[in-house]
């Protein structure tokens, strides 16, 4: 109950903040920290030489409450050498004393920015500003403790890190609270004619909110046909919700294609529960950073299930086929996809399968 009609009634919270000036969010400490301008004149806005192979704590909450926003941005830089960093920084979070995370997710893909490489993403729980202003509203509740942490997986130092994370502080939350989760996966190449797995290993009941999906075409012909299916409480060879094809599943149709000069132009977006806004043939900082043409077409999707969540009371799994069509219909294809799963759920999670070190985790 965020929205703006629903301010009035909100409970009221105790209002707090962490960052790099008042690492702990305590009460009236914001600031402190002194510059050349004096005492409480930006002394110290961020977090400076995160060293590689190092583990920084961004927020250690102890006490009940609800993480409301993120906020996130690292020192830009345009060499070669630099060009996956958001793919290298791992972004984890730990609720309640948990000895796994709930989110382990490269850096970039938790704010739909994948490949290592920012776009502009604007929707409603995710929206990344210029330049890197990587922002989230989803809710993150916690009963005894929020533990947020970074690791720089890069080969170089992080010159500076900037983060701001805003919640409120409660006597107690409803027995029922739904934590949130965030997972990452990767396949170099799809294996031919069986269904990508989003996630999978979800146990107990909750809610699936959304899917991040980066694509690298290794194939000719258009790519989209594979339908995004989702198995609930049960499901074995079929699933009790399946889509019509992956463009359908983020709210396009017809290869997102409009047509000019005698040319088929592939149109990206930004909605405010779906989107297509990251394709490399449009971003020329993509042609920096990979010389020129010489990869893959990448592309970036998300949907948000917000007003349409799924939900499930005993088990979940999430996968999409690699389905093209081509002159003679359709067929089966392989193609280099990650993807972000976002849910909510009450019961502690299963451990995530290992995350991919950083090299196995660069694009193409």
């Amino acid at each position: 109950m965020n929205g703006l009609n629903q301010i009035p009634f909100l409970k009221h919270g105790r209002s707090r903040a962490i960052n790099a000036e008042n690492p702990t969010g305590e009460k009236g400490s914001g600031g402190k920290a002194a510059s050349n301008l004096g005492v409480g004149r930006k002394g110290s806005p961020c977090l400076c030489d995160l060293m590689p192979g190092s583990t920084v704590i961004l927020a250690d909450i102890r006490e009940c409450g609800v993480i409301r926003h993120i906020w996130m941005t690292v020192d830009h830089k345009t060499t070669e050498a630099d060009c996956f960093v958001l793919r290298d920084l791992v972004l984890r979070m730990y609720w309640d004393e948990e000895e796994t995370p709930s989110v382990e997710v490269p850096l970039g893909d938790f704010f739909c920015c994948g490949f290592g490489q920012e776009c502009l993403v604007n929707s409603v729980p995710i929206m990344v500003a210029p330049s890197r202003g990587m922002n989230c509203f989803f809710s993150m509740p916690f009963k005894r403790r929020a533990l947020i942490t970074l690791e720089n997986q890069h080969r170089n130092p992080i010159p500076a890190f900037f983060y701001q994370v805003d919640y409120c502080l409660y006597d107690e939350l409803p027995e029922d609270t739904e934590y949130f989760h965030a997972q990452w996966r990767r396949e170099k190449l799809t294996t031919l004619g069986q269904d990508y797995t989003i996630v999978d290993g979800i146990k107990g009941s909750g809610t699936y909110v959304g899917t991040y999906l980066a694509l690298s075409v290794l194939e000719r012909y258009w790519w989209g046909e594979g339908e995004v299916k989702f198995y609930l409480d049960g499901d074995t060879v079929y699933p009790t919700i399946c889509g019509t094809g992956m463009e359908d599943y983020v709210g396009g149709s017809w290869s997102f294609a409009s047509y000019s000069g005698g040319k088929t132009v592939e149109n990206t977006y930004c909605t405010p529960y779906m989107g297509y806004p990251f394709y490399s043939r449009h971003d020329q900082l993509v042609y920096n950073a990979y010389h020129n043409d010489d990869c893959p077409p990448m592309r970036g999707f998300y949907r948000w299930h917000l007003p349409d969540p799924i939900f499930f009371e005993e088990d979940l799994k999430v996968t999409v086929q690699q389905i093209g069509v081509r002159h003679g219909g359709l067929f089966e294809r392989q193609d280099d996809l990650s993807s972000v799963a976002y849910w909510y759920q009450k019961e502690n999670h299963a451990a995530f399968p290992a995350l991919l070190s950083a090299k196995e985790r660069w694009p193409r």
